[in-house]
C-alpha cells in the first residue's frame, strides 16, 4: 500500500495540465490521504448515473475531449510515458464549469520510451473497461486506455454504464446498432432531440476505432483528439484504419467472452 501510494504521489506531482486532477497535499496520519481541488459535480459517473438532464450534448462532447486531451498528454506530452490503467467514468472529475479532470493513479505506470508495452500477470483494472489483449496476454499500454476511453464515449452518448447491474455490456449493446448504423438509437433518451448529428456521427466513429479488437487497429490518444477537434477529418482516418467495420470478430475470438466476469 505504500508503494502504490508513493507511486501515485510521485506520479501526481509530475503532471500538469488542465484535464488532469492536480495534487494540493498529502497526508500520512490516520491513513494515505491524497488532497485535490474539490469537484462540485462529483465524477462524470456520479452525473450519469444521477440527473443526466444537467448533462447537455454540449457539457458531453467537452468532457470527451477534455478526457481525450488529459490522455493524449500523458502518453506524449510528459516527460515519461504515463499508461493510466483506469480510465472509466468515476474517475473522471468534474469541474464547477464541467470540466473534465482525470484522477486515480492508483493502477498508473511510467512506460520507459523503449518500451512497447508492460506485461503483468496479475488482474487489475475494471471490468467492461478493459481490451482483450489485456485478458489474454495480460499486456498493458497506450492501447489499453484508448479502448478504455471507447467504453468511456459510449456511456456519455448513451447514458449507460460500462456494465449494468445485471453485467450486460454496453459495448456489447451498442456494437450491432454501430454496425448498422444506428446511431440515433444510440444516443441517452434524456437528450430527446438535443444533440448535433454531425459530432454523434464523428464521436461514435472515433468509438469504433478505439474498440478495434486488436491493439494495432487502434488509433493513438492524439489522433483520437484531433479527429474530436476536426483537426483530423474522420473520412481522412478511415483510410488509415482500413479494417472496417469496427468491432468485427476475427480468428474467433469473441469478445463477448472476454468481458464476462471470471
Amino acid at each position: 500500500m505504500t508503494s502504490d501510494y508513493l507511486s501515485e504521489l510521485g506520479i501526481l506531482v509530475h503532471v500538469k495540465h488542465p484535464n488532469i486532477a492536480n495534487v494540493i497535499g498529502y497526508g500520512i496520519e490516520g491513513g494515505m490521504h491524497l488532497v485535490l481541488p474539490l469537484s462540485p459535480h462529483g465524477s462524470l459517473a456520479n452525473m450519469l448515473s444521477g440527473d443526466r438532464s444537467k448533462l447537455t450534448w454540449h457539457i458531453r462532447y467537452n468532457i470527451a475531449l477534455g478526457t481525450a486531451a488529459g490522455l493524449a498528454y500523458l502518453h506524449e506530452g510528459c516527460q515519461r510515458r504515463i499508461i493510466h490503467r483506469d480510465i472509466k467514468a468515476a474517475n473522471v472529475l468534474l469541474t464547477e464549469a464541467f470540466e473534465a479532470q482525470i484522477t486515480d493513479f492508483g493502477l498508473a505506470k511510467w512506460l520507459p520510451d523503449k518500451w512497447t508495452h508492460l506485461t503483468v500477470s496479475q488482474f487489475e483494472g475494471t471490468f467492461g473497461y478493459l481490451p482483450p489483449e489485456f485478458f489474454m496476454h495480460g499486456v498493458v499500454d497506450e492501447k489499453t486506455d484508448v479502448y478504455a476511453f471507447g467504453v468511456l464515449l459510449l456511456e456519455l452518448v448513451s447514458g449507460r454504464p460500462a456494465l449494468d447491474e445485471a453485467r450486460n455490456s454496453v459495448v456489447m449493446w451498442a456494437k450491432p446498432l454501430l454496425l448498422n448504423k444506428k446511431n440515433s438509437e444510440i444516443v441517452d433518451p434524456s437528450l430527446g432531440d438535443a444533440y448535433d448529428l454531425e459530432q454523434l456521427d464523428q464521436i461514435l466513429m472515433v468509438v469504433s476505432l478505439c474498440l478495434q479488437q486488436f491493439s494495432t487497429d487502434r488509433p493513438s490518444m492524439n489522433q483520437v483528439e484531433q479527429m474530436l477537434t476536426g483537426v483530423e477529418g474522420i473520412l481522412q482516418s478511415k483510410k488509415k484504419f482500413q479494417r472496417w467495420p469496427p468491432l468485427k470478430r476475427r480468428c474467433g475470438i469473441e469478445l463477448d467472452a472476454l468481458i464476462e466476469s471470471p
